[in-house]
């Protein structure tokens, strides 16, 4: 029998600037040059908001011959390769690029130290479309390390110059302990002034490890594809706190809350506040009386919209003429 009395929410949680930023330019060139834009990749890794933009017009796709041609094309938050950006523009795409900043500026460090003679290690999952497109910034002297057993066994073609970056949405502890591994193995390592991993994945990390204590059960809002909501709920898991991650309210288990009073909640970067409002009102259909929210840092960062983009903006190029 659940006898849940209260909900702590995470604080901050749910979208950061980035994906904020990445579906307002899906849904302003909807808006400005009319159905269908492609986009490829998921915007972002989530169901909810892929299938919101479907049915405003978007279309999703993983192959750029998919798209017709003259047809408007954005790329997708966790940022492509250059063989994918060459591939667009000789098609003749108008393009919109919704690549999060956060990860343009690890593709203009890995550009500028890879000139300088540099080779990378990149701390990443493999397959991941973030770290394809990071690692396809360049053709070769790259190198992916998943774990610390990967560092032994990486072998770059010189330790002269050698750099590392990672993912930006990694565990803020798993890429110390990688990272520590190939400090110990490469001395001489160049690391990021600021680390890659983005100040959005290090709150929400930061606070569900304020969060885990204080509560018996932690639900992380999420789509499976989305690291960094994978991570949450990892983290809560490895604080001794037993923790689920949800797609959505219709996920939830009754047996869950078997026991539990206090149920902590928080949602990935890329998870809307609406998933997480439908999410309090079934935990409430189980008895929580209460809702409160944690203090937590407040996020004011916001990106600007990539030119052209502007609805007023008449001078805007419909076409590529």
């Amino acid at each position: 029998m659940a006898n849940v009395q209260e909900v702590i929410l995470a604080e901050p949680r749910g979208f950061c600037a980035g994906v904020d930023r990445a579906i307002e330019i899906v849904e302003r060139a909807i808006v400005k040059f009319g159905a269908p834009i492609y986009v490829r990749h998921e915007i972002v890794h989530n169901t909810y908001v892929v299938n919101d933009l479907k049915a405003k017009g978007a279309i999703f796709i993983e192959d750029l011959a998919e798209v017709p041609p003259g047809a408007t094309l954005v790329f997708s938050a966790h940022g492509v390769s250059k063989a994918v950006q060459q591939e667009a523009r000789a098609r003749g795409f108008e393009i919109f690029d919704a690549t999060c900043p956060l990860v343009t500026k690890v593709h203009v460090e890995v550009a500028k130290l890879a000139k300088e003679g540099y080779e990378f290690i990149m701390i990443g999952h493999k397959g991941h479309p973030e770290v394809e497109g990071t690692m396809g910034q360049l053709t070769s002297g790259i190198h992916l390390v998943e774990d610390v057993a990967d560092v032994a066994r990486v072998q770059p073609a010189q330790t002269e110059k050698l750099a590392v970056v990672t993912q930006t949405t990694l565990s803020v502890d798993d890429a110390a302990e990688i990272s520590a591994a190939v400090r110990a193995r490469f001395p001489s390592v160049r690391e990021p002034k600021q680390q890659d991993i983005c100040y959005a994945t290090q709150n929400r990390q930061d606070a569900v490890k304020l969060l885990s204590p204080q509560v018996d059960l932690v639900i992380v809002v999420g789509s499976p594809t989305s690291s960094n909501s994978n991570r949450l709920r990892e983290l809560a898991q490895r604080l001794g706190t037993e923790s689920y991650m949800v797609d959505s309210a219709d996920e939830l288990k009754p047996e869950w809350f078997e026991g539990k009073s206090r149920v902590g909640l928080t949602a990935g970067a890329s998870a809307p506040e609406i998933l997480v409002r439908e999410v309090i009102d079934r935990v409430k259909a189980l008895g929580a009386v209460s809702v409160r929210k944690m203090d937590g840092i407040e996020e004011t960062l916001k990106f600007p919209l990539p030119k052209g983009l502007k609805l007023d903006d008449k001078s805007a190029p419909g076409h590529i003429s």
